[in-house]
């Protein structure tokens, strides 16, 4: 039996503690940590204690984590966005074969710096697209790629945020800003554009339209304070409310984000003090609230990907219509998950099981994707999926940022991107051509 493979863990915060660690614990066979870095004391210790890591191998930065040399196999990626870049190239410099949060870096350079680094240096860089790896998409995927509905005319595919996690993630938390993070395209949407190109192709060119339109000071109820804890007048009729979203009884996300402590007195002084306590109308936010990107594959195809933060619910709906069949799907992680087919020809409308796809609903983060992509990773540094790394490479994952690149772009400055041109500009940026 092989041994596991041995992993240090870079963010032990929410995506480092909540998603890969507890794969680790549920699968020690597999893969087990041996080192974590974590500038804050209480994440660290916490991720230590729970996968028996030695004090000495317990880091405040990445820098003293290198200069150790490679002291392990694999590393594990969860810091910011901004991070990405210089956390990551130092390691495979070292040796490490990296799996990696999306996006893999805020700037178009970045992107493209790190997908060539890997590939010069014949060091695995797998992406976190966690999405490839869940019951829903993987059979979605291969129901396209059997022919079921003929040739593939158009497609909508729609990001639906709910109204709360765009408030928590896009207004008041860590990807409020573009100039801080990501734009939110690109932060939220590079998962979508990677099962579009997944699974139709390549585009042609694009186009994009959006804004930031509700979540600005105009829009503030009169009266309304900076904070919610500071007697709002709209507290009953808001549904940002703080108190409403983070002090009840439940503290896993995204309750767990606001406080290391979990107790109501605790999460009430993080409300009156820290940033998901502020009225999302008094932000230092700049992310659109939607987004749509219009598409041309180079298959003829042609799409739409609508992205926005006021649904009722969180989930992804799409409909791909082909010269056979209509597909209509609907993900909302594991709570009403499905998949039908309108046959064209006999009109009989048929309800898929979400089983064959190959990977299980098993309850992990993102509808199963979480502990599928981990399973994946470490058949691939066992070289156990014939030489594929993984469901994907680091330059297939860059293709979805480009296209995320591209969108905002064309939201920004208006007018069609032609994708050929703007990925040979891409790639000189990372040559420094």
């Amino acid at each position: 039996m092989a041994e596991p493979i041995e992993a240090v863990l870079i963010g032990a915060g929410n995506r480092g503690y909540e998603a890969y660690g507890p794969y680790a614990l549920a699968h020690p066979e597999q893969i087990r940590f041996s080192a974590v870095v974590d500038p804050h004391e209480g994440r660290r210790q916490r991720f230590a204690a729970d996968h028996g890591i030695a004090p000495d191998r317990q880091f405040a930065s990445w820098e003293g984590l290198y200069a150790q040399g490679q002291i392990a196999e694999a590393l594990i990626n969860c810091t910011l966005d901004r991070m990405h870049l210089a956390s990551t190239l130092p390691a495979l410099d070292l040796g490490y074969d990296v799996l990696l949060e999306k996006p893999m870096a805020n700037t178009l350079e970045g992107n493209v710096r790190l997908v060539q680094a890997a590939e010069e240096r014949g060091r695995l860089l797998m992406i976190c697209h966690v999405l490839r790896y869940t019951a829903f998409f993987s059979t979605l995927h291969q129901i396209l790629a059997s022919g079921r509905l003929g040739r593939i005319m158009t497609v909508e595919h729609r990001e639906n945020v709910v109204y709360w996690h765009m408030a928590h993630s896009y207004v008041r938390g860590n990807w409020r800003s573009s100039q801080i993070e990501s734009p939110m395209i690109l932060a939220k949407c590079c998962h979508d554009m990677d099962i579009l190109y997944w699974n139709l192709g390549p585009v042609r060119r694009l186009g994009s339209f959006g804004s930031l339109s509700h979540y600005r000071p105009e829009n503030a109820p009169p009266g309304a304070p900076e904070r919610c804890t500071d007697g709002c007048p709209a507290a009953d009729e808001c549904p940002w409310y703080a108190p409403r979203i983070y002090l009840h009884d439940y503290t896993g996300w995204p309750v767990s984000v606001i406080s290391e402590d979990p107790s109501l007195e605790a999460r009430l002084r993080a409300l009156e003090t820290g940033p998901y306590g502020r009225c999302v109308y008094f932000c230092d936010n700049d992310v659109v609230d939607h987004q749509t990107v219009n598409l041309e594959f180079a298959s003829g195809a042609s799409g739409t990907l609508f992205m926005h933060g006021h649904s009722h619910e969180e989930g992804r709906t799409m409909r791909y219509d082909g010269t056979r069949a209509t597909l209509r799907g609907r993900l909302g992680y594991g709570f009403g998950d499905s998949i039908e087919i309108h046959d064209h020809l006999t009109g009989l409308v048929e309800e898929v099981d979400l089983a064959a796809g190959g990977f299980a609903a098993d309850g992990s983060g993102h509808g199963g994707g979480d502990s599928g992509l981990m399973a994946t990773f470490v058949r691939a540094l066992r070289s156990e999926l014939g030489g594929v790394e993984g469901l994907t490479t680091s330059r297939e994952s860059l293709e979805s940022h480009l296209m995320a690149f591209a969108a905002e772009k064309a939201r920004v400055e208006g007018g069609i991107v032609s994708m050929d041109e703007f990925r040979q500009r891409a790639e000189g940026l990372g040559t420094g051509l």
